[in-house]
Order: C-alpha cells, then sequence, then structure tokens
C-alpha cells in the first residue's frame, strides 16, 4: 500500500521560498563585502592595481546583483555611491565629466521643494485649524533645537581636545587676500533675521530659500484657516492637490537618484584625488568619529526616551541619509525625507513644519563641525586657548551657526568671523576647505538624520505619533 505524497501548505511553501531568497542575498551581500575589503586592502600589501581594481568591481558586481534581488532603491543609492568612487579613482578625467548627471539630479530636487514646502504646511494649518497647535509644535521644536545645539558644540568640542588634529600643522603664511575677498562678509543677527523675511514669494521660490518659503507658507496657512469655510475649501484643496502631485513627483525623480548620487561621488574622487582620503586625515577622523559618537550618545538615547521605534526610524533615514552623504546637499533629500517621515506615522503638519524650520534651526552636523574646526584653527597657528574662551567660542557659534544653510559658502563665512574675533589667523581655514568636501558629506547626513529624528520627537511630544499617513503617495514612497 503505498503512501500519499506530502503537500506542504502553500504559505509554508511561501515561507520557505522567501527565508531562501533572504539567505541567499545575505550570502550575495557578504561576499561582495569581502571582495571589496580585499580591493582596498590589496595595495598596502602588494602594488598590484589591476588585481585590486578587479576585485572591487566584482564587489560592485555583487552589490548590482544583492540590489536586484532586494527590488528597494536604497541599495541602489549605496551602489550608486560604491561605483562612483570607484570610477573616480580609476578613470578621474571621465569621472569629473558625469558632473552634469549630478547637476541634473540637484535641479530636479530643487524644482521639488519649494512646491512641496508650500503645499504641505499650507494643507497642515489650514485643513485642521488649530491655530494654537501650530503655535505650541513651533515652541516646542525651537526648545527641542536649542538642546540639540549646545550637545552637538559639545561634543565637537571635546573631540577636537581629545586628538589635538591641529597640533603641529605648519601651515604656510601665504598671502590670502584674494580667498578672502571672495568669501561674504560676516553675518550679524540682524543680517540674519532680515534674511528670514520674504520680500517677494518669486525671488524666494527661485533662489531656493527654505525659511523664507515655509515663513510665507505658515502666514499664508494661518490666514486661509481665518476665513470662512466656502472661501477657504478651493484654495484648500489646491494645496492638497499640490501636496499630492508633489509626492508623486519625488517618487518619480527618485528612481534617478542613485544615478545622480554616483555622478557626484564620482566627481567628488575624481577632482579631488584619492589622496585627499590621506591629507588631513587625523582631522577627517576626528569629525567622523565625533559624528558617530553624537549619535551614540545623543541621538540614539533621545530616540529611546521618545520611544521612536528604532528599526521602523533607521528604515525611513536610509535613503534620504544616504542621498545626502552621496550630494553632500540637504536640499537632495529633503522630499525624501519628509515622505518618508509621513510614512513613519509622523503627521503631515508636523513634518511640514519642523523639518524645513530645522534646516535653518536644528544643523546638528554642522554645529558639531564648526566647534571643532575653531578650535583647530587656533590649534593649527600654536594657539592655546583656555577653557573658558572655548565656551565663550561656543556661545558665539550657537548665535553665528543659526540660518546657515541658506547662506552660499557658509562655512567659510562662519569660519573667517570666527577666527576675527578671537583674533586667529586665517589660513588654516583655507587649509581645511581643501577636505571640505569630504566633511560636508558627513556632517549633511547627520543634518538629515537629525531633522527627521526632530519632526518624530516633537510628533511623539504632541502625542500625535503615530499616526496614519494623509499621502498615499507618500506610503508607496518606502517601497522604492
Amino acid at each position: 500500500m503505498s503512501s500519499a505524497p506530502c503537500v506542504q501548505p502553500p504559505d509554508i511553501v511561501v515561507c520557505s521560498l522567501n527565508t531562501s531568497t533572504r539567505n541567499s542575498s545575505g550570502l550575495i551581500l557578504l561576499i561582495g563585502g569581502a571582495l571589496y575589503a580585499a580591493g582596498a586592502a590589496l595595495p598596502l600589501l602588494h602594488p598590484r592595481p589591476a588585481i585590486s581594481i578587479t576585485l572591487r568591481c566584482a564587489a560592485i558586481l555583487c552589490f548590482a546583483v544583492y540590489a536586484l534581488r532586494k527590488r528597494s532603491l536604497t541599495p541602489w543609492i549605496f551602489l550608486g555611491m560604491l561605483a562612483g568612487a570607484e570610477l573616480g579613482l580609476d578613470k578621474p578625467a571621465l569621472a569629473v565629466q558625469t558632473r552634469v548627471l549630478s547637476d541634473i539630479f540637484l535641479r530636479l530636487i530643487k524644482t521639488i521643494v519649494a512646491p512641496l514646502i508650500l503645499g504641505t504646511l499650507i494643507t497642515g494649518i489650514a485643513g485642521h485649524g488649530d491655530l494654537k497647535g501650530v503655535g505650541r509644535i513651533a515652541i516646542k521644536a525651537l526648545i527641542y533645537f536649542e538642546v540639540m545645539t549646545v550637545f552637538a558644540l559639545f561634543v565637537g568640542l571635546i573631540a577636537i581636545n581629545i586628538t589635538h588634529a591641529g597640533v603641529g600643522l605648519v601651515v604656510p603664511l601665504e598671502s590670502t587676500n584674494a580667498t578672502i575677498a571672495a568669501a561674504p562678509t560676516d553675518l550679524h543677527w540682524q543680517d540674519f533675521l532680515l534674511h528670514v523675511f520674504p520680500e517677494n514669494i518669486a525671488k524666494s521660490v527661485a533662489e531656493g530659500q527654505i525659511l523664507q518659503v515655509a515663513l510665507f507658507a505658515l502666514i499664508f496657512g494661518v490666514a486661509l484657516a481665518t476665513v470662512s469655510p466656502e472661501k477657504r475649501a478651493p484654495l484648500l484643496r489646491v494645496a492638497e492637490s499640490l501636496s499630492e502631485v508633489m509626492f508623486r513627483f519625488t517618487n518619480l525623480v527618485m528612481y534617478f537618484a542613485p544615478v545622480g548620487v554616483a555622478a557626484a561621488m564620482a566627481y567628488t574622487v575624481g577632482h579631488m584625488g584619492g589622496g585627499v582620503l590621506v591629507n588631513l586625515a587625523k582631522l577627517l577622523g576626528t569629525l567622523y568619529g565625533a559624528l558617530i559618537a553624537f549619535a551614540v550618545l545623543v541621538l540614539l538615547p533621545v530616540t529611546l526616551l521618545a520611544r521612536i521605534p528604532l528599526r521602523k526610524f533607521l528604515a525611513a533615514i536610509a535613503a534620504p541619509a544616504s542621498i545626502a552623504f552621496g550630494t553632500a546637499t540637504s536640499e537632495a533629500a529633503l522630499p525624501r525625507a519628509m515622505e518618508n517621515m509621513e510614512a513613519m506615522g509622523v503627521p503631515r503638519r508636523i513634518v511640514a513644519f519642523v523639518i524645513p524650520a530645522g534646516y535653518s534651526f536644528n544643523l546638528d552636523g554642522s554645529t558639531l563641525y564648526l566647534s571643532l574646526a575653531s578650535v583647530f584653527v587656533a590649534q593649527a597657528a600654536g594657539i592655546r586657548m583656555p577653557w573658558g574662551e572655548q565656551l565663550l567660542m561656543m556661545a558665539t557659534l550657537m548665535l553665528t551657526s543659526k540660518g546657515v544653510a541658506g547662506v552660499p559658502r557658509a562655512s567659510l563665512v562662519i569660519l573667517l568671523a570666527t577666527a576675527a574675533t578671537f583674533h586667529l589667523p586665517t589660513e588654516p581655514v583655507l587649509v581645511i576647505l581643501g577636505i571640505d568636501t569630504l566633511m560636508d558629506m558627513a556632517r549633511t547626513m547627520v543634518n538629515v538624520v537629525g531633522n527627521c529624528l526632530a519632526s518624530a520627537v516633537v510628533a511623539r511630544w504632541e502625542g500625535e505619533f503615530p499616526s496614519l499617513p494623509e499621502s498615499a503617495a507618500a506610503l508607496e514612497a518606502t517601497l522604492q
């Protein structure tokens, strides 16, 4: 008597297939990582560039297979970063010419930012009509921003005093009048305050002045919330439609993100050369170490104290953070950051207010960098600054660092102003600018992560986290 064949239920078969796929994808990722590590380490052991390049290219091919199997945008962005860096190392002349692709991506992103902020912020304020709630959110956000600014300043200050990265640096005291003359003048608090208010909304949109656009949208939303419902409804529908369309627009543009990030990385490495990873390595390592310490000692505890789901948060910020790192541009990550945080459960009105405002008031990475770089300038000049004077410098930076995101060559402005205020030479500032691109990539990524966390913390503080996404397009963004 023959036994009946064993038939597994469909759900068990599907589960076993998914497990097998995950295991094979993990194996591919592990092989790719081993090949890339071997290709990166081989030049230190044996000068055979052809073998090293072959190993790294094989690793990138493994990562491409992994990205194909994952069917998600984030692995493709990381793949673009690696492929762009490899092209910059192997074919620098060709890599420099790829900059046009990254410029195309950034131009497309810049067309999104202003309409997205206008639509989401107006909808968030006028759609709910809770003007007291908007003021309460603003106060809580500003308190949070200032607390995080203090932590960032102190982490940078402690890091540079531990490593003494500027001690022993020989800076040629050559004439730098031409470079300094090209720099903008110092920013006073009156200039920053005036810079916040738009004189022409079309001009603010054209120039990408995020804070001015946000302020206009805030006032417009408040005004719209105070008119009668029949007069409010048509404009509110326009704002809601604009928000939804711009989310869809963002989803389409993000398919080009891996190419734009790859081109940006290729240009950076090809233009500056692989030697940039060695020059001023101590300063670069100090900054990256300080940013990691800030993430572990400040951002992580804040995430846990606010009861933000860590895995969901990491998944939500993966794509915006990688875009920010690859392009060294906060604006490039803004639309995806707003989408992902709304999809994670942060209400749209909080996302639309906190994240744009954070671009001027909550630049954790840039603030940390400024404290670190200012003391580095003193160390490179051989000037011993007592702790009291360093703390005074930190207090100055708390004010001067606000609004730097909307100012061209902001790091040069702030560092030169700080050097002049504390009677420090300017030559070390110009030395720092030689590796400023690599430093900017890391601090921009931390800026984006810090602003995403700020929106979730304020939402939890308001008792509105998690909430259901208002936009289907925002929810679809998490599937890319």
